[in-house]
């Protein structure tokens, strides 16, 4: 089966008892939120808001909130795009098992999008940008977003549907310097396809034509964060996965309207029309700041009868993002493997942001003759995944061959880590790439996009036994203090507030000078903290902590430390700088008053009892 609309979808989930209404008003600034974070750390239900503060429109919130009511939405289509993606990449899988595939083939092809008459839903009324549901999720917001938008554009050199680009891109409604009800912000980073199309437009010296599509079937909502591979377009990819092809028709303005989406806002994005966007609270954990980004001039906002407004809360993950991320794994992890030659398994670690840490198994095969040769085939495959789409958004790569350890599950974080910390040579297996390109919402870098990377190849044997415990008696020189163990090897030490780069270079000169004369052959990594307790308190707080707070070519020093032939080493334990900086973002924190406003909220409403 596949849903033909988001309504269709609530119903389903309700009989199954996965949704719950709350007819109690919840305002959408901040409250809505609060809601929905409580409910989904508690792995609760879909949460449908039937009346928001200031909106005539309903609201649905957490509808992929665990992966259990993920998969039972499309629980007719995931192995049927599973195959899918596996034809892709190989094609003669269809000789060996006709059978299988034969199915998947025709399925695809009446999936292909089809035009739909003007009369189609959508076009059951208009509204204003103001009459939508104003939705703020963070107190330091820079106003209401679209959180799950499908952002559809084409290039104006070669129009049309099948080529055509959907993705998901944050959306500004208000707030800043937009004029009201007549623009809104695009929010969308490097590496997004829309970009190509506006740099097109920009060189022809045209408008874009964009238009935003909210709501509608489920799969629409997921094929515009899929990673696809070229030539699979996500308006046919969203008619597999739901079952049902991608409907469409133009208006009077020849903007592309889904005739199944629940909103469609068009609109024209003209050459250099930016204006300040942000700040948001964005998946990192942080708040994205406020900076320069296209300005879409709105022409129609459409909605179709008892629309529903879909959202989500971004923040410091795990959030409801992470199910999409699990989702898209479970539909394309055959896929990387296929695009990267020699590489088994990629695994970008959630807990950290997704971009600033990323895992990878290769093979190393090139001299197998040879004992300790150190890594080379890996560094192949390292720099192809530095290179390859999203995954070039890297900012901390740390990968291992198979061959040391064909059991080894790359999403075990700490038995991942300590894999590599048991085998890496920190005097030879660290390879930066300085002044590059990072994830836009990483401002632990030297400006927006800007910053490095590093990549950690380890292979071959057991170079040392990591220790467990901080040996008794261990004292770190003042004024690194206080260490806590995080998992064996790798220790967090508290550090005084970072001031300067300058100053950063002398403390840490300093404290890897006395630690050249300790003993610290199981301590391979160091972290430096604002809070060694809360750092080592869990495996997801160490790795948001160093990997969101440290940039590696200023950040990331070492005992015994030299360059050769522009070869960056050290000879003793490596030690990366995971202070908060001031050139970062704040972090996310929620208001207090909103909180205990949810509490009475929760204690005299009907509908939320029991849920949170």
């Amino acid at each position: 089966m596949g849903y033909d609309s988001l309504e269709s979808c609530v119903r389903d989930l309700e009989r199954q008892g996965e949704l719950v209404r709350v007819t109690e008003e919840v305002d959408p600034c901040l409250e809505m939120a609060a809601v929905h974070m409580r409910v989904y750390e508690r792995a609760g239900p879909a949460i449908l808001f039937e009346n928001v503060k200031g909106s005539r429109f309903r609201a649905l919130s957490n509808l992929f909130g665990t992966m259990d009511r993920s998969r039972f939405i499309f629980r007719d289509t995931l192995e049927r795009v599973k195959a899918l993606v596996e034809l892709k990449y190989d094609p003669i899988r269809m000789a060996k098992s006709p059978l299988r595939y034969l199915p998947v083939l025709r399925s695809a092809t009446s999936a292909l999008p089809r035009r739909a008459r003007r009369s189609a839903p959508i076009s059951f009324g208009t509204a204003r940008i103001s009459d939508l549901p104003q939705i703020v999720n963070w107190p330091r917001d820079g106003g209401p977003f679209i959180t799950l938008p499908q952002v559809y554009s084409e290039d104006v050199n070669a129009p049309g549907v099948m080529k055509a680009n959907l993705g998901m891109y944050r959306i500004q409604l208000a707030g800043n310097a937009y004029t009201a009800d007549r623009e809104i912000g695009l929010h969308y980073q490097i590496h997004r396809g829309i970009g190509v199309h506006q740099a097109r437009a920009n060189a022809a010296g045209r408008p874009l034509p964009v238009s935003v599509f909210v709501g509608g079937p489920p799969a629409h909502t997921l094929a515009a964060v899929m990673p696809l591979p070229e030539g699979l377009p996500e308006t046919t990819f969203a008619g597999v996965l739901g079952n049902r092809a991608f409907r469409w028709f133009r208006d009077d303005a020849g903007c592309v309207v889904s005739a199944d989406a629940d909103f469609v806002i068009t609109g024209m994005v003209h050459p250099h029309d930016n204006k300040p966007e942000g700040p948001f609270g964005d998946h990192l954990g942080y708040y994205s700041l406020a900076h320069p980004f296209p300005v879409m001039r709105v022409e129609r906002v459409y909605h179709r009868k008892n629309a529903i407004w879909p959202f989500t809360v971004v923040g410091r993950p795990p959030q409801e993002d992470t199910s999409f991320g699990a989702l898209i794994h479970e539909l394309t992890g055959s896929a990387i493997p296929q695009e990267i030659p020699g590489v088994h398994a990629v695994h970008a670690v959630d807990a950290a942001g997704v971009h600033p840490l990323l895992f990878a198994i290769g093979s190393e095969r090139y001299t197998p003759f040879l004992e300790d040769r150190g890594p080379q085939e890996l560094l192949t495959i390292a720099n192809h995944i530095f290179g390859k789409n999203q995954l070039s958004l890297a900012k901390y790569l740390w990968i291992c061959a198979r061959e040391d350890d064909p059991g080894l599950d790359i999403h075990d974080v700490a038995a991942f880590m300590m894999h590599i910390l048991q085998r890496f040579d920190p005097a030879r297996d660290l390879h930066f790439q300085t002044k590059t390109t990072i994830d836009t919402l990483d401002y632990s870098g030297t400006g927006l996009n800007s910053g490095s990377k590093l990549a950690i190849a380890a292979t071959g044997p057991l170079r040392r036994k990591l220790w467990r415990e901080l040996p008794a008696g261990l004292e770190f020189p003042r004024p690194f203090a206080a260490a806590r163990m995080v998992f064996p090897g790798v220790a967090a030490l508290e550090a005084p507030p970072f001031t300067t780069y300058a100053d950063a270079e002398r403390e840490i000169g300093a404290l890897a000078d006395e630690l050249r004369s300790l003993d610290l052959a199981g301590f391979p990594l160091i972290v430096l903290c604002d809070d060694a307790a809360f750092t080592a308190a869990s495996i997801d707080n160490f790795v948001w902590v160093t990997f969101t707070r440290s940039n590696p070519s200023h950040d990331v020093h070492g005992v015994g430390s030299f360059i050769e032939h522009k070869h960056w080493g050290c000879r003793g334990p490596l030690i990366i700088d995971a202070r908060v900086k001031p050139h970062h973002a704040p972090p996310l924190e929620k208001d207090a008053g909103v909180e205990r406003r949810i509490d009475r909220l929760a204690e005299r409403g009907a509908s939320l009892h029991g849920i949170f």
